[in-house]
Formats: structure tokens, sequence, C-alpha cells
């Protein structure tokens, strides 16, 4: 596996500038292009950490013109030196892996970050992470309405999707719609492992992602979903996430989101 670390000091100057450049930004003078970005990461892996930090500066919106919308995804390939990922899965590691043959890896590694399914690099290295957002910024994104976001009986969450008709321009005859359930905080006192004795902190942090439907060419998609919550899951600590992706997880063409405080005010 690939192990690639940024000096703090990098990151924290990465994300400095950032949040200044936002911060001095008219967001209403230009359309804001929303951009999944999704991060493969894992408890067990030591080099780790700098990315979850780096996501979740992101996660606080610090680039004009663009809403990231992330996702944690932590792989379980991790588990056999000592500490389980109490939020790993093997779907994490499938996925990942489906990356890895698109983008022409010799092998999966973490921290991973992948903007928009079009572009991979050390999920911890800023200044890839800005040529990315950069490439994305201004890219036509096909709409994606997510609405009647609602708790439902039997530890279900309820939503209605809508997008806007795939256009010939697209290049693609269908695209697949995606839905995940993301916790917007998680922490861990990891015990065993690399990083036995630390606390680590996530943002967006996946338990789920179901395939909805497909989007095929000159047609809108539109559906009532609902979606099978964890067990013991807390309404106020969770987020949902629709995307739609070209097949063979392939380039994203849209996404949105509603988080914790706005499925709330809907109750």
């Amino acid at each position: 596996m690939k192990i690639a670390l940024v000096p703090t000091i990098a990151l924290m100057l990465f994300a400095a500038a950032l949040l200044t450049q936002a911060s001095t930004n008219d967001s209403s003078s230009a359309a804001v292009t929303p951009v999944l970005v999704e991060l493969f990461t894992s408890e067990g892996c030591s080099s780790c950490p700098p990315a979850d930090a780096l996501l979740q500066k992101l996660d606080q919106q610090p680039i004009p013109g663009e809403q990231l919308i992330v996702l944690s995804e932590h792989v379980d390939y991790w588990n056999h030196i000592g500490w389980r990922d109490p939020y790993s899965a093997r779907y994490y590691s499938d996925r990942q892996s489906q990356y890895g043959r698109r983008f022409g890896l010799d092998s999966v590694y973490t921290p991973q970050m992948v903007v928009d399914g079009t572009s991979e690099f050390t999920g911890s290295n800023s200044a890839l992470a800005e040529k990315a957002f950069t490439k994305a910024r201004g890219v036509a994104k096909i709409s994606l309405v997510l609405s009647a976001v609602s708790f439902g009986s039997q530890n279900t969450l309820q939503a209605y999707v809508q997008t806007g008709p795939l256009l010939a321009s697209y290049g693609v005859q269908e695209a697949e719609v995606y839905a995940a359930i993301a916790l917007d905080h998680a922490e861990s006192q990891v015990a065993h492992g690399e990083n036995a004795g630390r606390k680590l902190a996530h943002t967006a942090v996946v338990r789920s992602i179901d395939k909805i439907g497909t989007l095929r060419q000159g047609q809108a998609f539109t559906q009532d979903v609902q979606l099978k919550l964890v067990s013991g899951a807390d309404s106020h600590n969770l987020r949902v996430i629709v995307f739609v992706q070209e097949p063979g997880q392939g380039r994203v063409i849209g996404v949105a989101m509603q988080d914790a405080k706005a499925i709330m005010a809907t109750r």
C-alpha cells in the first residue's frame, strides 16, 4: 500500500488560504458547482489522519464557486493488523478497487481521494486537491433535487429525488443514481494498530450507498426512495447524499446533499 504524507504546516496553510479566499468571495456573483469528494481511509492506517483532517476542512466549503460534497468511505483491508475500524465495510473496499481499475493503478492505497470520479490522488495532498477542484470548477452538472427528506417507521429515511434530463451532450446513454447515508461526525479512541492511543475524528462517514435507479438519455429521473438506517442511528447526526454517476463508476455528473440541520428543519 502507498503511504504519502503532506506536512501538517502545508495542510494548515492550504486550508487557511482557502478560507481567506472564501471570506472575500461574493457567492451570489457566480453559479455554484456541486463536486463529489470521496476519501478512502481507515482508522488502522497511520497516514490517514491528515487526510481525514483535510476532508473536514473541505466540508467547511472553503472554495468559492464550488459546493464540496464529501464522503468518508472506510475500507476494511486494514482490519487485520490489530484494529477493526468500526465504520469499515467490504463495499467501500470494492468501490475503491473499481476506481483502481478505472485509473489503471497497480494497487489500491490509503488515504486516497477521488474527485467527481475523474481525479485521484493521495488524500492528504492539498496541492493535488486544489488542482482537482480547479479542474472540476464550472464543469456542467445535471440538475439534481433532493427534497421531502423525513424519517419514517422501521428505522428508515424517506426522500424524493428528481433530476433533469440526461442530454446527449453528456456523452453517455445512461447513468446510475445512488443514495448514500453518512454520519455528520464520528470519533474513535483507537486502542490497537498503527494509530493506537490516538483519538480520531471523521466527517461524513458513509454508512450505506445504494443504487436507486437508472437515468436514460433524453429522460429525467423522479422517484420516492426509502433508505434503511443503521440500527441506533441518531437523526441529529445524519446527512443524505444523492449522486449520478456514469456506469462502471465513471464521471460524476450530478450530486446533491441535505445535512442533519436541513433534514430536522423539515420535521
